[in-house]
């Protein structure tokens, strides 16, 4: 386990229609990559949310990234205001990130 990374990973879950500012604030903030799951679905305070409903469908969109320490709470500074407006939740735990060869350079990227 001596090729692992010590990070910080955040799961943070908003409506479809703040998909897009969100995703201008990780940049801003120095997150050069994620991975963006669109249509989740499911329960919290709002209520069922549910992308399949052909009538009425409530669109949640689930945008998970890695970074450093120093660049989670920068990060945080950055989302607590935001998800005032944005809704939705933002989960953050302690990670190990193993990458192969060819993402490692990108990893590195993000972290620093």
């Amino acid at each position: 386990m001596n090729d692992l990374i010590v990070m910080k990973r955040f799961e943070i879950v908003v409506k479809l229609e703040h998909h897009d500012p969100l995703t201008e604030l990780l940049k801003r903030s120095g997150i050069l990559g994620y991975t963006v799951m669109k249509s989740a679905g499911g329960l919290g305070a709002p209520g069922i949310r549910n992308p399949d409903d052909l009538l009425l469908p409530d669109e949640n969109t689930v945008t998970v990234f890695i970074c450093n320490e120093d660049l989670a709470q920068k990060m945080l500074d950055e989302l607590r205001p935001a998800m005032k407006d944005f809704g939705g939740i933002c989960l953050i735990t302690d990670c190990h990130a193993q990458t192969h060869s060819n993402y490692q350079g990108r990893t590195l990227q993000i972290s620093e």
